[in-house]
């Protein structure tokens, strides 16, 4: 077999290697130079995680949801998926995905800024250094899989190392031409049509991808609309280069609220509430990315990425939160749960952001042997460049006169690079490893022409062991520098000043294993604990009213995840199966004040710390305990049915750890109640038509519970009814 190809030729799956992927073909065992090229075309590609081989390697908690569960799931959004992998955290917003809110490990999940994401190893965040905050997201049915990975290997991507990655990786072109369509329709107006074809002529391979997704969300007056074109190119230029070629374009057209609700208005006018009907988010997408794999040899692949996208989103929204005071008496209206009528108040604010953001990265990896010791190194750099020109327009509706609050040009430039050896000595493996990264700031107030400049430099180490004894059981132990850049305004104030903020620092460290104890069954667990001697609090994400601070904190817990299949253990058609991912935050706290930052010698807090923010409190937004649980049957016919179980735990909504919301509160303060929701999900598999049958409840008992309080109170979905078809060609 090909060394460098690490197999797993599973139909409708990709190939996985660790940080790099073969450019040629894969072939079977009894593969000659002088026999033809296989069907399956392995495309250079960046990935994270890695076959059953390498997990034997990787000292760190790892998880790949697959194409397969994710189908046969009905997930519509990013964040059901997610929700599968313990140590995740998902907050929904909207009730449709589009903003999702993903938290590892106890990390405030609000816009996911604590969270690295990329797609096929690209950077997917719109400016994962400057301003890391997920208001776009594509659409779950573009992935054919998502890998997840903690631990001390997350030093090989960043800038985000102190939490988790994850990675969505996207199909392959098929070998042979072929693709699927299909259309799920539902309750709360929920459309969903998505077509995928591709195929392979020579040494050409290609993949278009398009989806169309539309719906009411979890509140009165959203509608959601977004439109996703997919397309990957391979080139097997020859037996030692190969070329991958993606380009992407996405739309968003919904109209959806910023500002939650107040607690009176929950009171008075149910969850759902929503006065503000003419809020409005329109987003486009464009990006591309061309990624070359030169293989040396069997032993040694020079893998470079280059990539650029460009985000343009006008977010006009009547209230940003509850205490927004859009005309005479309408926050005292919302606090006394009067009915309001937005429109009355003849404004609205315009968010308008354009980002840019593009750069290169070539990573090598090679196997050799350095006094009679197999290694695998890793090492890359990447040029990473980011601008942002952020206005706000505050309009009046009558006469459409405008008042410009914000005209700002953000720019972050970065440069990084790591290496990572690992020593493989029999059953064991040691990594140890280094990255670097060095960012600077600019920022530019076009309204006063005030600029400033900052820079930061970080080194990263990193160490890890494994033990595999044997094939059922493998042992870990690592730990990491963990780094989170500032943004880049909070770096730079708008006057130009340079503010000491600093990035996010924690000493990561976890211990875990994997295992496969006996036929059909799995069991992972990892203890981790993240200990930060600086993380940053920044309110202004996502309408919060917290000013910047920055504290220390301590994370630890567990995260288990197990499963079982029947069929295997008892060897029949019949699979009975149940899997289980679970999260026990036992400390999320704060082990210092957290101290907001003066602004031109100008601090915002009395005393200079966060209301509430003292020493020993819980941080906020942090669940003790998540749960997610699946219990299915699959007849050999081709029927699957499940029904799965989501349980939240309560979890605070800020750093004073308020037990009980006032009555007549903003909706911002008050402890969120754990809930449980229930989904079913049934599939069946019409063989002679190739065609798959689809029916799934959502919140089944249509439970109603808050899911948020950072800009007032948002609600979680309601019960949704959706089914479809699949036809596969």
């Amino acid at each position: 077999m090909n060394k460098k190809i690490i197999k797993l030729l599973i139909p409708g799956h990709i190939a996985l290697a660790l940080g790099y992927a073969s450019p040629v073909l894969a072939t079977d065992t009894t593969n000659t130079n002088k026999q033809k090229k296989t069907a399956v075309l392995v495309m250079p590609v960046v990935e994270i995680v890695g076959s059953a081989d390498k997990l034997k390697t990787i000292p760190g908690a790892v998880n790949v949801l697959k194409q397969e569960e994710l189908f046969k799931s009905h997930v519509f959004n990013v964040n059901e998926a997610l929700r599968k992998i313990p140590g995740v955290n998902v907050r929904d917003e909207e009730g449709f995905g589009l903003r999702p809110n993903i938290g590892i490990r106890g990390m405030n999940p609000t816009r996911s800024t604590k969270t690295l994401l990329l797609e096929d190893g690209i950077p997917l965040s719109y400016a994962p250094y400057g301003d890391n905050a997920s208001y776009y997201h594509p659409p779950i049915e573009r992935f054919a899989s998502i890998e997840v990975l903690k631990g001390p290997s997350q030093i090989m991507y960043g800038p985000q190392t102190i939490s988790g990655t994850i990675n969505y990786l996207t199909p392959n072109p098929p070998a042979k031409p072929g693709g699927n369509l299909s259309f799920t329709g539902g309750t709360r107006e929920f459309y969903d049509a998505h077509f995928n074809y591709g195929g392979r002529v020579g040494d050409f391979g290609g993949l278009l991808d398009i989806t169309h997704k539309e719906s009411e969300g979890a509140r009165d007056n959203t509608h959601a609309d977004i439109n996703d074109f997919n397309i990957k190119g391979v080139y097997d230029i020859n037996a030692n280069n190969a070329l991958t070629l993606r380009g992407n374009y996405y739309q968003e057209d919904s109209q959806v609220s910023y500002s939650g609700i107040t607690d009176a208005e929950m009171r008075n006018f149910g969850i759902r509430y929503n006065p503000f009907k003419n809020d409005r988010m329109e987003a486009d997408r464009y990006g591309a990315s061309l990624t070359h794999e030169l293989s040396f040899n069997d032993d040694v692949t020079l893998t470079t990425n280059a990539y650029w996208s460009s985000f343009n989103r006008d977010w006009w929204r009547q209230a940003s939160t509850t205490t927004d005071t859009q005309c005479t008496g309408f926050a005292a209206a919302r606090l006394a749960g009067t009915a309001v009528n937005a429109d009355g108040c003849n404004s609205i604010q315009g968010r308008l952001r354009d980002y840019y953001t593009y750069g290169v990265e070539p990573r090598l990896h090679a196997n050799h042997q350095t006094l009679g010791i197999a290694n695998e190194l890793d090492m890359g750099f990447r040029a990473h460049y980011e601008e942002q020109f952020r206005v706000q327009e505050n309009r009046t509706r009558s006469t459409g006169a405008v008042a410009i609050s914000e005209r700002n040009e953000r720019d972050t430039d970065a440069y990084s690079g790591f290496a990572q050896n690992r020593f493989i000595l029999g059953d064991w493996s040691l990594t140890p490893g280094v990255r670097i990264e060095h960012v600077n700031f600019s920022r530019l107030n076009k309204l006063t022409n005030a600029q400033g400049e900052s820079s930061l430099t970080e080194i990263l180490p990193a160490f890890g062991i494994n033990h595999s004894p044997n094939e059922q059981i493998t042992t870990f132990f690592g730990f990491h520098g963990g780094f989170a850049p500032p943004r880049a305004e909070d770096a730079v104030s708008n006057t130009g000043t340079t503010i000491d903020v600093g990035p996010e620092k924690s000493w990561n460290y976890e211990l875990g294993m994997r295992t496969k104890p006996y036929t059909g069954a799995k069991l992972d667990a990892t203890l981790f604990h993240a200990d930060f001697q600086q993380q940053n609090a920044v309110g202004s994400i996502a309408g919060g009213t917290t000013p910047l601070a920055t504290g220390k904190a301590l994370y630890q817990g567990v995260e288990l995840f197990g499963r079982q299949d029947f069929d295997a253990l008892f060897n029949t058609d019949h699979n009975v199966y149940f899997q289980a991912a679970y999260t026990w935050v036992g400390n999320a706290e704060m082990t210092s004040n957290f101290n907001c930052l003066a602004v031109n010698g100008v601090n915002p807090c009395a005393g200079g710390i966060v209301p509430g923010a003292t020493k020993g409190n819980r941080l906020p937004y942090s669940p003790e305990h998540t749960l997610t649980t699946t219990v299915g049957y699959s007849h050999p016919t081709g029927f699957d049915a499940h029904l799965e179980t989501v349980f939240v735990g309560a979890q605070f909504s800020d750093f004073a750890n308020t037990e009980k919301a006032a009555a007549n509160g903003n909706g911002q303060t008050g402890k969120i109640d754990g809930y449980v929701v229930l989904n079913i999900g049934t599939t069946y598999h019409v063989k002679p038509i190739n065609t798959d049958l689809f029916v799934s409840l959502k919140n089944l008992l249509d439970e109603e519970y808050i899911v948020d309080r950072t800009r007032g109170i948002l609600p979680g979905s309601p019960r949704l009814v959706q089914a479809g078809f699949k036809v596969n060609f």
